[in-house]
């Protein structure tokens, strides 16, 4: 394996160029909007729940996600929007779009998102489900033995933690919690104050089971019976009111700016002050109302009015307010017949049967390709080096983290054992912030050294490095990865693990730690591109190469397999390469800027997107350079926010048969997925690959090489 870096020099190749092709490249037509963009996937999400060949308890899971996707989107994405708005902000991206327009084609592009949801739910996936007997009975056909077994159910389960709250002079509206269900009550009758109440709001208690099962139905035939509480409150909610007629029970559910603000040069201490800022955290601006299709005008208004709204802003839906809520069917039903099929994750052989992992990497490299391979290799490499009497330091980066983690576990039993370990955590991951937090003051009372980061620059590199004697000398171990040390995720996402002891790989990594915790000048660094310093630079200095082999007569080939493509420095540089004769394949999971097909600007560039069982995370960059071929996994996008205010790494894949291997994956099996793809057209719209005969899908494929005990 050699320490040599592909570009010794570091300098960037010089293309010839003109202002023509400047404006060429950078016109405004050639760019996607990153916001309008990230809505195509969550509709490519969604049409998961239309496959016939995905079990439909799954279908049901992705109907789920993409509701969840949206509630992220609008708390943040659209927040942002609107606050550039209301600035006065007319500052546009790339594709040229001003912050008012966007936020008019968001607000239209997201209706036609919820109607497809709704229409998907009411006329596929409930009749798809009660084909398996799995019912949601509507009102009108509950039995008298249902209503009374729901009626009894409410009184016992519902009504003693549900607090009623009338709408009137000492009572004004109250101040809703972002997301929170709520029930607006309209009213006639005098209470036991002699109040004349028009309002009453109810809040739907987070502590209930949002979805319930029946009893079984004797004659009716379906094994499952499931009504919402939604619907257990608005069939029940007069029993609140000894008295008084309602006259209408309307759901509604407000979403708020949830991005926290945080001025990190003027604060002195970034946990407190984060602390401070998460409590007001559910009660930004409003940004979304949601209410059911049959919700009065007058009262959608005055809800309106209420939260700050407007109609741009409302909702109206044919179903239960928040999908999301579907999520916990699968926990719900016991039923593997209608769900994906379990495995058990591949571990590498030598790595198996209690083998010394440390030995084992001391010999060579492992590149574990989660979730087909577990990642509990990983989790023993770092208990190991907490025992082991030769192991002196531990250092890692905690961006997800997850609650009740082995990794938190097995750094705390390093510190007990008297390890000097440190860890560098990243205490503004969005919406992991409070773990993040507890997680930091866990590891100081175990006595770990725990940093902050860089302020102004997240830490979103995957690194975890070992200091070990052997023979009197220091020896380095590290794991290098492109997803998180959260042992959910590695069941779920696709990720790369690099177990290496490579001298030049971990020399660079106790660089980026160094730079992290002291402070100096940038670091030269032997294999690793790092960013913000030289991760975009190198980048760029990769694809003109390319170019560069193509002018001298040989050919240039690209693949990148990303989560998201937006900086607009990269894409100008790709659509250099592709004019010059260079094959561009893009695997972008999510969001992408870059149009390709444009005549004269883009026609060698190919994008697709894999929207599958597994949500695809790893991110891998490949090279052709004449033959020579590298391969890059790293923790960053190509995105602005990566390659210029993140910490990030990229790692080369250095040994032959890993390098084989994931040649092999990326050209023969991502590039030739026939059953998830869909590629993205030059108008911007993305059409799913149909394959003719049985279709090829890379995930299933990955899942039988690796998936098994061993291999």
């Amino acid at each position: 394996m050699t320490a040599k870096s592909i570009f010794p020099d570091n300098v960037l190749p010089m293309i010839p160029q003109d202002k023509a092709d400047d404006a060429r490249f950078s016109a405004a037509a050639n760019y996607i909007n990153r916001e309008l963009s990230i809505l195509q996937f969550n509709w490519r999400v969604l049409q998961q729940s239309l496959d016939p060949h995905v079990p439909i308890l799954e279908r049901i899971k992705y109907l789920a996600i993409c509701s969840s996707n949206l509630d992220e989107f609008f708390e943040v994405r659209v927040a942002g929007v609107r606050h550039r708005v209301v600035r006065d902000d007319g500052s546009t991206g790339p594709d040229g779009i001003s912050p008012t327009d966007l936020l008019n084609h968001i607000y239209e592009a997201s209706r036609l998102l919820v109607d497809e949801k709704y229409r998907i739910l009411n006329e596929k996936l409930y009749p798809a489900l009660a084909e398996t007997g799995i019912r949601f009975p509507e009102r009108e056909e509950w039995s008298v033995a249902d209503c009374e077994w729901v009626r009894d159910y409410f009184r016992k389960q519902v009504a003693p933690v549900i607090t009623p709250i009338s709408l009137d002079l000492t009572h004004p509206f109250p101040r809703l919690i972002n997301k929170s269900l709520h029930f607006l009550l309209r009213m006639d009758g005098n209470d036991a104050f002699g109040r004349d109440l028009n309002y009453a709001i109810l809040h739907m208690p987070k502590s209930l089971p949002r979805l319930v099962n029946l009893p079984a139905d004797n004659g009716g035939g379906s094994a499952h019976r499931i009504i919402l509480l939604s619907e257990i409150i608005e069939e029940f909610a007069e029993e609140l009111f000894p008295g008084m007629h309602i006259k209408g029970c309307h759901q509604f559910r407000l979403t708020r700016d949830s991005d926290l603000m945080l001025d990190e040069l003027g604060t002195e201490d970034l946990a407190l002050a984060l602390k401070k800022e998460l409590s007001s955290r559910d009660f930004g601006a409003s940004v979304r109302l949601e209410v059911n299709h049959d919700c009065p005008g007058k009262v959608a208004n005055f809800l309106l009015q209420k939260c700050g709204l407007t109609e741009r802003e409302l909702f109206r839906v044919r179903g239960p307010v928040n999908l999301y809520r579907f999520m916990h069917l699968n926990d719900l039903i016991d039923r593997s017949d209608l769900k994906f099929e379990g495995f058990t994750p591949g571990v590498p052989a030598d790595l198996a049967h209690g083998n010394s992992i440390l030995n084992r990497v001391a010999e060579k490299d492992y590149l574990l390709e989660h979730p087909y391979q577990a990642f509990w290799p990983v989790i023993d490499m770092l208990r190991e080096a907490g025992r082991d009497p030769d192991v002196l330091a531990i250092q890692q980066t905690l961006y997800r983290i997850g609650s009740n983690s082995p990794v938190i576990d097995a750094l705390i039993d390093a510190a007990h054992a008297g390890k000097e370990v440190t860890a560098i955590i990243e205490l503004r991951a969005r919406f992991d912030e409070a773990e993040n937090i507890a997680m930091a003051q866990r590891l100081q009372d175990a006595g770990a050294l725990v940093v902050y980061g860089v302020v102004g620059y997240k830490t979103h590199a995957k690194m975890l490095l070992i200091v070990r004697r052997e023979k009197k000398k220091l020896k380095r171990y590290a794991h290098l990865g492109t997803g998180n040390y959260h042992v959910g995720n590695a069941k779920m996402y696709t990720d790369y693990s690099l177990l290496t002891s490579n001298k030049h790989m971990c020399e660079d990594v106790h660089k980026v730690f160094q730079q992290l915790t002291g402070m100096g000048k940038v670091y030269n660094f032997n294999l690793l591109w790092t960013a913000p310093f030289t991760l975009k630079k190198n980048l760029i200095t990769a694809i003109r190469k390319e170019v560069a082999n193509v002018a001298a007569g040989g050919r240039g080939h690209i693949v990148a397999k990303l989560n998201s493509l937006t900086d607009g420095t990269v894409i100008e540089e790709l659509y250099r390469a592709s004019t010059a004769g260079v094959k561009i394949e893009l695997l972008i999971r999510g969001i992408c800027a870059l149009r390709p097909g444009v005549a004269g600007v883009s026609e060698n560039i190919r994008v697709c997107s894999i929207v599958g069982r597994f949500l695809e995370h790893s991110r891998l960059y490949y090279f052709y350079d004449n033959g020579e071929e590298h391969f890059y996994c790293s923790s960053a996008d190509w995105m602005d926010r990566n390659l210029d205010r993140r910490v990030e790494i990229s790692f080369p894949i250095l040994q032959e048969d890993l390098k084989e291997r994931l040649k092999k994956e990326l050209l023969d099996e991502y590039l030739k997925d026939t059953g998830q793809s869909w590629h993205l057209q030059e108008n911007g719209d993305y059409l799913r690959e149909r394959a003719q005969g049985t279709p090829q899908i890379v995930q299933e494929r990955l899942l039988k090489a690796l998936g098994s005990e061993e291999y």
